[in-house]
């Protein structure tokens, strides 16, 4: 077997050098542990950027799995399954929408939003130059729609042209949005937790006034569950707090706990006057494989009580950070909700995080200066202990 430098050297010489990869192979997982070829123990705070919900191993999970690989992998969209029935069924169940779209990712499942949002503008008057409001500082993918209504001009400004008629607000700035609103106004999206820009919440207030001139304008709020969502602010989707419904709703990530799988999600409105058949598509969407891990996913989720648990230690994680924070002058604040929380510190966070990974702690970052946790929701009070025990030792 290779060394791990040896594979590195390999990986560096093959692949497309799009990421600046830590300088670590993994190898496998174990609960909330994951290990890399030589045998180093990590603690996972960071569970595949949120999509390792159900932690690793679990065998419920892999038999369900398992079993959908022994009967039938794929299909296409142009035969029904079971699995993509069942899931549907649970997913319309958790979220209260009314009709659902699997993708394979969640880059995708912002592009059939932006689509089903201008169709639906497209069949009210026949006209093609309706425009979207986005946020700044937001994150919705890689991919030209979503890269298009991504608040970061970083990201943007190599690729430009992005498709046309975006304009950006501010999360929580309802003035903002109010000054960008006008007759040619199609859909208003954001992130009901702002995740890479920073870990910023959208306030109840902001959430209410933005609907309210929704329902007013016959306007089109879109929010962007993928990473919020899925029981990581303890509830499965983040606007559930506060009961305001979107028009359209994206989910993936742990959605399918690491089987590549989103969706997009709207309610019956939106459904009976947007896409119909030749409008969208996907080869990959939906299929039973992707499917089985759906519904099993959802099914652990209410047997294990995992929204009950988040509530609980996420109260814990946020007066353990608050203490991080008030020992030491390198954070300036927490912020988030949930288990998705941020540390904001007055410097770049890399050689922490490095330190951290050299202490058998995996952590990820939200820009240049955000400690990001996003662990597994599985995880318990003894884990948050082990984590801010080994970042004290880095600082």
């Amino acid at each position: 077997m290779m060394k791990m430098k040896e594979y590195i050297d390999e990986a560096e010489k093959a692949l497309l050098h799009t990421y600046n990869r830590y300088q670590v192979v993994l190898d496998k997982g174990e609960g909330v542990y994951l290990y890399d070829i030589e045998g180093k123990k990590y603690l996972d705070f960071v569970s595949g950027i949120a999509v390792f919900a159900l932690g690793y191993q679990n065998k419920e999970y892999n038999d369900a799995l398992k079993a959908q690989i022994d009967k039938v992998i794929h299909t296409s969209n142009y035969y029904y399954n079971v699995p993509a029935i069942e899931a549907a069924k649970k997913l319309k169940e958790i979220s209260g929408m009314d009709r659902v779209f699997f993708t394979n990712s969640g880059a995708e499942a912002v592009e059939g939003a932006i689509k089903a949002a201008r169709k639906y503008a497209y069949l009210k008057d026949g006209g093609t130059d309706h425009e979207i409001i986005a946020m700044n500082n937001s994150f919705h993918g890689r991919t030209y729609g979503a890269l298009s209504v991504t608040g970061n001009p970083h990201y943007r400004e190599a690729f430009e042209p992005m498709i046309g008629n975006i304009r950006f607000a501010d999360l929580n700035d309802f003035d903002s949005v109010l000054s960008n609103v006008n007759e040619k106004t199609c859909a208003i999206l954001f992130e009901t937790v702002q995740g890479e820009g920073g870990l910023y919440p959208a306030s109840e207030d902001f959430m209410q006034k933005v609907k309210k001139l929704c329902e007013e304008r016959d306007i089109l709020l879109i929010l962007d569950e993928i990473q919020c969502g899925m029981g990581r602010t303890g509830y499965m989707y983040a606007w559930q707090k506060f009961g305001i419904r979107p028009d359209i709703m994206t989910t993936a990530k742990a959605l399918g706990c690491g089987v590549p799988v989103g969706a997009f999600l709207m309610t019956e409105k939106v459904g009976q006057h947007s896409l119909a058949a030749g409008d969208h598509g996907t080869t990959y969407g939906g299929n039973p494989l992707a499917c089985a891990a759906v519904c099993k996913v959802i099914e652990l989720f209410e047997k294990e009580h995992v929204l009950d648990h988040v509530r609980e230690v996420s109260a814990y994680l946020e007066e353990k950070l608050d203490e991080l924070c008030a020992e030491y002058d390198v954070f300036e604040q927490r912020r988030g909700t949930g288990l998705m929380q941020g540390l904001v510190c007055r410097e770049p966070v890399r050689d922490i995080i490095d330190k951290a990974m050299a202490g058998g702690l995996i952590l990820i970052n939200a820009g240049s200066h955000i400690i990001r946790f996003v662990p597994p929701l599985v995880i318990t009070k003894q884990h948050v202990d082990e984590m801010t025990g080994i970042l004290r030792e880095c600082l």
